[in-house]
């Protein structure tokens, strides 16, 4: 990693909260965020770095603390009251890269509250896409990984200290904090009634010992015959296999924070041991629980873990936490499915996929952190039958914040799917909202197209600190539209404030060394505003078309600064 550059200024500062719930757009969520450079420190404030392969660019706000000793701390003064915290972190890697430890200590009001071990070892990849852990492939990526708190008594104006508090040999060198999340977490849900749990004995067997995977397809079993729902209580339950749910099946665990479904780590590296909850049917009704996976790599030929599959008309999921797994939700044929307040974090790929056949289905108030890939994102590709006519999705009041690979929304093609009221933050490996082509959405024989169709809409965004270096596609804007593979009819983008663009602040792109292959049309921008752009990168602009670029588009009532077209075959009307 090139640190030449690297801003080192070590300082005092009182602390700042910043809360998401606040914004006018995005997911309202219950916690409430402190940034570590905003905090009182000893240690050294690192940033802000916009270049690709840094800890910095990472970084929520491009900033961050490292401690560098034992003893060195950040400490902020609480504004909430909270039973629970999440800490986002950086420790070095190991030369064989499979990484390392270190203790932090939480200190509250001068008092330990307790020691944590934070690892690196679902961190750290490099490379070229898709990735490897071996540290000798340079081009280091997936710097953060967070730990999650509990049982910790936190009042407003509680003084809270995080602090290097290094006592095992071999402990990593330094600790880098990036950002600390505050969260009064409600009790734990109980069993509702008519419902059977899986820590039934019935369901466990005389011989059970630590493995809950044949005790939880016993419980779907049963309630199916007997129309019960399922129930997970409180407590980390190890699942080492797939969890087929038919339909017309419920399952609810005690909360989010409560109730974990985790896989083994011994095992994991076989992907048909991990944490894999997968929808076969309608009327299917998952909420409150977590999924900690433990995977560490990138395989796109192996399965994808978290919640997949089909989920048929009229489900639902809610309120889950997925982490550690490749990604958080990959979803096909589905009608009407709704997703509702769920987070994704440090997954190694998406965060959540609507891919075949997904129609009028909704993402709502989700959020999505340290995501491999897009954080939210429509891809009607056709590589398994597709059930229902893709399009009409939503993606709306969700949050994406800090990906480490690609872009915060996506929509690859389909008719008519919509992103409103959302938030992006801190986009530094792509766009904060991509309309692309890149994908394929036909079948082989061209039987069926599932390119763009009707009106594909981007409206009520804030849009922050985005647009940065994809390792594909050089600088990507804060908003673009790409045309590489095929034509774009019907795009209207409307009400975005785009702030602090790393890059140019929105760009229609092709791709094509001057060959025509896709063209843009019908598409109206109105109201778009763009504050700042070029933070990262030189020579950007508010409004780029590309030399290859064929089309046109509508600009109506925004405010644009430094608009440039390099193309002799697109036209820019007022």
């Amino acid at each position: 990693m090139n640190i030449k550059h690297k801003c080192l200024v070590t300082m005092l500062v009182f602390s700042t909260c910043i809360c998401f719930a606040k914004e006018k757009y995005g997911a309202t969520v219950p916690w409430t965020t402190f940034e570590a450079e905003q905090m009182k420190t000893n240690g050294t404030v690192l940033g802000p770095k916009y270049d690709p392969y840094q800890v910095e660019t990472e970084s929520s706000g491009q900033k961050c603390v490292k401690l560098n000793a034992k003893g060195q701390f950040v400490e902020f003064t609480s504004s909430v009251m909270a039973n629970s915290l999440v800490i986002r972190c950086n420790l070095p890697d190991k030369k064989e890269g499979n990484g390392l430890n270190a203790t932090l200590g939480i200190y509250k009001n001068g008092k330990l509250a307790g020691r944590y071990t934070v690892t690196s070892r679902y961190s750290w990849l490099y490379g070229k896409y898709p990735f490897t852990n071996n540290p000798e492939a340079g081009q280091a990526r997936n710097f953060y990984n967070e730990i999650r708190i509990t049982g910790i008594q936190i009042k407003k104006g509680d003084v809270i200290k995080i602090q290097k508090d290094g006592r095992e040999p071999g402990e990593a060198p330094y600790c880098i904090i990036d950002l600390a999340d505050l969260e009064n977490v409600a009790p734990a849900l109980k069993a509702p009634a008519n419902s059977l749990s899986i820590n039934d004995k019935s369901f466990l067997g005389s011989d059970f010992k630590d493995d809950y995977t044949e005790a939880f397809r016993k419980c779907i079993a049963e309630a199916a015959k007997t129309g019960k729902s399922v129930f997970i209580p409180a407590g980390t339950f190890k699942i080492t296999g797939d969890i087929v749910v038919p339909a017309n099946i419920t399952i609810q665990g005690a909360g989010m924070w409560h109730t974990i479904l985790t896989g083994d780590e011994t095992l994991y590296t076989d992907a048909t041991k991990r944490v894999r909850i997968k929808g076969n049917g309608s009327n299917i009704h998952l909420s409150d629980f977590a999924i900690i996976g433990k995977l560490n790599y990138r395989s796109d030929s192996e399965a994808n873990d978290g919640i997949v599959g089909s989920y048929g008309t009229n489900s639902t999921i809610s309120r889950l936490w997925i982490e550690h797994t490749k990604v958080g939700m990959w979803i096909e044929n589905s009608s009407k499915l709704k997703i509702t307040g769920c987070r994704m974090r440090n997954t190694i790929a998406d965060g959540i996929n609507f891919c075949v056949g997904m129609n009028q289905s909704t993402i709502e108030n989700c959020t999505a952190r340290g995501t491999g890939d897009d954080c939210f994102a429509i891809w009607p590709t056709v590589y398994d039958k597709q059930l229902f006519s893709p399009g009409h999705n939503l993606i709306t009041h969700c949050t994406a914040q800090l990906p480490f690979l690609a872009n915060g929304s996506a929509i690859y093609g389909g008719d008519s799917n919509r992103i409103e009221n959302c938030l992006f933050t801190d986009i530094s490996p792509g766009s904060a909202v991509l309309i692309s082509t890149t994908f394929p959405t036909e079948s082989k024989d061209k039987s069926i197209n599932n390119n763009f169709s009707g009106t594909t809409v981007v409206a009520d965004c804030t849009i922050k600190t985005s647009g940065g270096f994809d390792h594909e596609w050089d600088w990507r804007a804060a908003v673009e539209i790409c045309i590489d593979k095929r034509s774009i009819s019907g795009i209207e983008m409307n009400n975005l404030n785009i702030e602090n663009s790393l890059s140019n602040g929105l760009s229609v792109i092709a791709k094509n060394e001057g060959e025509k292959v896709g063209v843009l049309s019908n598409a109206i921008l109105k109201n778009i505003n763009i504050s700042t752009y070029g933070v990262g990168a030189k020579d950007k602009y508010g409004l780029f078309i590309s030399k290859d670029a064929h089309g046109s588009l509508v600009l109506m009532g925004s405010h644009i600064p430094n608009i440039k077209n390099e193309s002799e075959g697109f036209t820019i009307r007022r």
